[in-house]
């Protein structure tokens, strides 16, 4: 006799079948589009791949590219399992990298300084959130729109702080770098550092947090059906103040990781130029990721790899934007599966 496959199992499996589908699905598609064009799909998608995971380099800029990502798909995921729609960690994702060079100028022992970062970062992207927080709780205004907003507002808003307060003495393109004792140690190479460890620590507590703790039984709770829970007690407007705070801690993370631990130059560009669309990049991951905060970690290194390895298939003369185009069809197939569930359970 078989043995019955635990619901949750199942679940689980059936899920995982889904997104492989999904994937095989945007591949097919992407490849057609390639050989309309007069490329050949199969050498593009080997050079996607070899520049991915085709050596130890490869691997290294995979993950360095997934690590902020993962973080920033934390904050739409939590936002999710609270009912809410909280696509702001663009903004607080500059906001956090902001705070995290402005920490750096306190000069600590080795250790204590990245540490005061990270405190920072987070600190500073938890406070970033609260307008939406209390815009929805009190107001009633959408948190798509309110966070649609302090995009906008975060994006102009920490231009002028690194033009002002955070600039190079030396340079006129970038803020002031983070010292090497500040910084994320050195992992494989200076492509990689233990920031890979971090984000995935950060995903693990995010899940002990949501489906081991009361607090994360009520968030989860008033995502599932507000009104039973609001019945049976639960004031609604506190767990979505949790689900706020804690989307803007990880997003916030999320920009300190950026600067401080992987292979950009640990400093803001002037224009924000290389910390644009990690937020929104985000969104995509956790919808990759079922919105479930240990599958965030695949879905990043998944949108890493399609990001890593974008530049080899350049090789074959496909220009960068259809490189982007082919991205786009493989993340849209991988995570129209979620966006459909969630839009119809949305309308039931």
């Amino acid at each position: 006799m078989k043995a019955a496959i635990p619901s949750g199992a199942s679940g689980i499996l059936s899920s995982l079948a889904e997104s492989v589908f999904a994937a095989g699905v945007g591949f097919l598609a992407s490849g057609i589009l390639l050989a309309v064009l007069g490329k050949d799909p199969i050498k593009a998608f080997y050079y996607l791949f070899e520049g991915s995971f085709g050596n130890v380099t490869n691997i290294t800029i995979t993950l360095a590219y997934a690590s902020p990502l993962i973080l920033t798909a934390l904050t739409f995921a939590i936002g999710v399992r609270a009912g809410l729609f909280n696509i702001g960690a663009e903004g607080t994702f500059y906001v956090g990298a902001a705070a995290a060079v402005a920490a750096s100028f306190v000069h600590l022992p080795f250790g204590l300084g990245l540490l005061l970062i990270l405190i920072a970062a987070g600190a500073a992207g938890a406070a970033w959130s609260v307008p939406a927080y209390l815009l929805k709780s009190y107001r009633g205004v959408h948190e798509v729109i309110s966070t649609i907003m302090m995009n906008n507002i975060a994006l102009f808003a920490m231009q002028f702080v690194v033009l002002d307060y955070l600039l190079d003495p030396t340079r006129s393109d970038k803020s002031s770098s983070i010292p090497i004792d500040a910084r994320f140690p050195v992992l494989i190479s200076p492509n990689l550092s233990y920031a890979i460890f971090f984000a995935i620590l950060v995903c693990l507590g995010v899940y002990y947090y949501l489906w081991q703790t009361p607090g994360g039984y009520e968030l989860r709770a008033v995502g599932l059906n507000p009104d039973a829970s609001k019945f049976s007690g639960v004031n609604p407007r506190k767990p979505m103040l949790y689900a706020f705070l804690l989307g803007g801690i990880t997003a916030g993370l999320g920009g300190a990781v950026e600067v401080a631990g992987t292979f950009t130059p640990f400093a803001i560009y002037t224009g924000l130029s290389n910390l644009v669309n990690f937020g929104f990049n985000g969104l995509a991951v956790a919808l990759i990721g079922r919105n479930h905060p240990l599958a965030c970690v695949v879905a990043g290194v998944f949108f890493g790899a399609l990001q890593a390895g974008a530049s080899s298939v350049q090789i074959l003369g496909i220009s960068f934007e259809i490189v982007e185009v082919v991205e786009g069809m493989i993340v849209f197939a991988v995570a129209a599966p979620q966006l459909y569930h969630m839009v119809r359970s949305r309308m039931k």
